[in-house]
């Protein structure tokens, strides 16, 4: 009972995300449980490529009163759940590939499973998450700011809360959370400085939207000035306990 519209229009915006990214990456084969899970999808939407907005739109029922997406703040309590502040190269380092595919089908049925001894494989999970975004987590209308103010703290916290009201808690959520990561006791046994941490995030927030070779090598130094401003200068006290 499904008009065909449906079904075209999703298997439109899934093929454009696929020349974009590419294939479904991993070593195995899908499943029987991730077939089903691809078959639903159109009437089950994924947390995963779609807008911050769709997203609490969908948690909705089961979250309420949540203010920030579920897998966001779930996938980051889960990293230090599992010693990730204390884990070498976390956020650099990849999780097992096929672990972290089957982790997305189980947090796509809003479940983490228990069991999860690799704090690589939810932060990788997390990335992800931040990077599929359908718009990027700073949308590209601020985008020229960012790298325009990306060595003024002053103009670059301006220009997080000049941001919609959703990306500004996503954002300021990350920050926070990767604030964490930068205490020196923490980098002396994980090596992920506040550069480590931000050449390993800024692709995650920002994307240049130039085919230009030179203009993208030259804004991706920008991009991760910004955001490295922003972890050692946005003040995030604001978001404590927020959910």
């Amino acid at each position: 009972g499904v008009a065909i519209s449906t079904y075209a229009k999703y298997c439109y915006n899934k093929l454009q995300k696929a020349a974009l990214t590419g294939a479904k990456k991993g070593l195995k084969k899908p499943n029987i449980e991730e077939i089903r899970h691809a078959k639903n999808a159109v009437f089950n939407p994924s947390m995963f490529g779609s807008s911050l907005q769709d997203i609490i739109t969908m948690q909705k029922e089961r979250y309420p009163d949540r203010q920030l997406p579920w897998v966001q703040t779930r996938l980051s309590e889960e990293v230090l759940a599992l010693n990730g502040d204390q884990t070498e190269g976390i956020f650099r380092v990849p999780g097992d590939i096929d672990e972290v595919n089957a982790l997305k089908l189980q947090v796509d049925q809003w479940k983490i499973p228990t069991g999860l001894e690799d704090p690589h494989v939810p932060a990788s999970l997390l990335k992800l998450w931040y990077r599929e975004l359908e718009e990027p987590l700073i949308p590209h209308d601020f985008y020229e700011q960012c790298i325009t103010h990306y060595e003024n703290p002053e103009a670059a916290i301006a220009v997080v809360h000049s941001l919609p009201r959703i990306n500004k808690m996503v954002l300021c959520y990350l920050i926070r959370f990767l604030q964490v990561f930068v205490q020196p006791a923490n980098v002396a046994v994980t090596k992920m400085d506040v550069n480590n941490l931000a050449m390993v995030m800024a692709p995650n927030c920002l994307r240049c939207q130039s085919d230009d070779p030179r203009i993208i090598f030259e804004n991706t130094r920008k991009e991760m000035s910004f955001i490295r401003v922003l972890i050692q200068h946005l003040d995030t006290s604001f978001m404590e306990g927020v959910l």
